[in-house]
Formats: C-alpha cells, structure tokens, sequence
C-alpha cells in the first residue's frame, strides 16, 4: 500500500495478498497500525499529494490524479478536512518559506507531516458540524 498508494486497495484485495480472510485482515491491520486499512491508505495519499504539492509545480487537478483520486472536487474536500488548507492554499505557504528539507531524509519529513486519523474524515465533518450548530442554536427554556 505504501509503495503503490495511487492504486485501489479493498480489503478482498489485501486480504487475497497476505492469504487471510478479508475480516481476519482488517482486524489484525488494525490491531497492528492502530487504524483501519482504509484511513491508513488515506493518510499516505494525503502525505504524498502534500509532498508534490510542496516540491513540484504540478496542477493540483494531477496531483489528486496521481495520488489516486478519481475526482478533484473529492481530493480537494478530504484534503481540506483532514489538513485544515485547501491544496493551493498549502502549496502557496510551503512555497513561500525557504525549507532546508532538501538536507532531511523524506521518511523523516512524511513522519513529521503525517497527518492524525485516528477518527474518520466523515466524524471530523460531523463533530464540525455539530460544533457551529451549537454555537449557532440558543435553547429556550
């Protein structure tokens, strides 16, 4: 999944791989990354799309292609969820200071920006949204 995180990696898939069943997979991926195989693959698209948004001069619409994303809109929507920045807004930072990254291993650099998924993309949406409706709601009594 590493190598290849551009490709699809359904659970049957991996499970086929490593000669398990696929519910027998997904329990010991789990137990052993601390997240589901799912998330896992989404954190390294996420690490590797803000790698080349950071180091190239790739439209973002390549990018989210390369970085195995059918849809722009769904690469900039996750993206923005679980980074907190929309990819042009990352690149423009990131390009904008001088890094002396080019002296740090990219392991090193990929630990350190790695983004946290311990909850889903979709829970992080739902705990937002609850947030602003609690602040926007004012009960009666």
């Amino acid at each position: 999944m590493d190598a290849a995180s551009h490709e699809d990696w359904p659970i049957r898939r991996l499970a086929q791989v490593s000669a398990v069943s696929a519910a027998h997979f997904a329990r010991s991926f789990k137990e052993a990354f601390g997240v589901p195989p799912h998330r896992y693959l989404l954190t390294r698209r996420i690490e590797r799309a803000a790698a080349l948004l950071r180091d190239t001069d790739l439209p973002i619409a390549e990018v989210a292609f390369q970085t195995g994303w059918k849809s722009l809109g769904t690469f900039g929507r996750i993206f923005r969820d679980i980074t907190g920045e929309n990819p042009g807004s990352l690149r423009a930072r990131e390009q904008s200071v001088p890094h002396e990254r080019k002296h740090v291993p990219e392991c090193v650099i990929r630990a350190a920006d790695r983004p946290d998924l311990k909850i889903a993309v979709s829970e992080k949406r739902r705990e937002k949204a609850v947030g602003r409706m609690g602040l926007q709601s004012k009960e009666v009594i």
